[in-house]
């Protein structure tokens, strides 16, 4: 395995890796839902290549930045183990030298739910992604469904700059519970990684009653509010929506194939998940 930090090294590496080349994309602390989307790659293509990158301009000032996990060494063993071809660890001066004035926006897909939120977080993003891609120009790039709305934003900026690799969203992985599986999962406390589970079983609750052939999305709101209003830990709420996951334009009535989603805090750390409506 080959560990690069250089850009243009590691854009001369993959332009002379055998083909197919599939990319995963990654800001480290890796765990078993990174590993999903590695060995994915490594399965249906020749050359497997991930990125390590925690990047900066996709937080908003006062989040989590500087408490971001880190742990590189573990990250790469992780990585060996699985038989990665190419790492590409990037410092941040590489990647934003002095100068750096270019962003890419995205629109209104990223003005809404996690967008509204978290101003300027998809610039972040799909700048980046951008970057990266550009660098890489993977065949295949991977990304994991927990991240519903960045996986919409990635799939609009790679059709509309005409960027070229397939975007492959794999499913979600969960804890034996239902938490979804993240890096922030490492700032629970004890008692509140016992009250987590409870952001996974309102959407559950949603699809639920979807299934019971409730479609009205207010109702299908109301009841996971519910279930995360009977638990105490939850400090916040900051959306519970149903969308067309293409677009993720809001729906009033809920369809086959909509994305039911939250973001929920817990103690002062931050939870998205969604479940798709089929």
């Amino acid at each position: 395995m080959r560990v690069i930090s250089d850009t243009g090294e590691m854009a001369a590496s993959c332009g002379n890796a055998v083909r197919p080349l599939g990319l995963v994309p990654t800001m480290g602390a890796l765990h078993e839902g990174h590993l999903s989307l590695v060995r994915r790659a490594k399965a249906e293509n020749a050359t497997a290549a991930a990125t390590i990158f925690v990047n900066p301009t996709q937080f908003g000032p006062g989040e989590d930045l500087a408490a971001y996990p880190r742990d590189l060494p573990r990250d790469l063993d992780l990585l060996a183990g699985e038989g990665v071809d190419l790492v590409f660890t990037p410092t941040q001066e590489s990647l934003y030298p002095a100068g750096f004035a270019t962003w890419v926006e995205v629109g209104e897909i990223g003005e809404k739910l996690e967008g509204a939120v978290r101003p300027g977080h998809f610039r972040g993003v799909a700048t980046v992604v951008c970057k990266l891609l550009s660098i890489v120009r993977p065949d295949r790039a991977y990304f994991g469904q927990k991240d519903g709305q960045q996986t919409a934003v990635i799939k609009q900026l790679t059709r509309d700059l005409d960027l070229g690799p397939e975007i492959i969203v794999c499913p979600t992985i969960r804890e034996s519970d239902g938490l979804a599986l993240s890096s922030r999962n490492a700032y629970l406390t004890p008692e509140q990684r016992q009250a987590a589970p409870v952001v996974y079983q309102a959407l559950s609750a949603l699809e639920s009653a979807w299934k019971s052939g409730t479609t009205s999305v207010p109702e299908l709101r109301e009841r996971a509010l519910e279930v995360l209003r009977s638990e105490p830990s939850v400090e916040g709420v900051d959306y519970v929506a149903v969308v067309d996951p293409n677009g993720f334009h809001e729906l009033d009535t809920a369809l086959p194939g909509a994305m039911a989603l939250t973001a929920v805090r817990i103690g002062g750390v931050r939870l998205i998940d969604n479940v798709v409506l089929g």
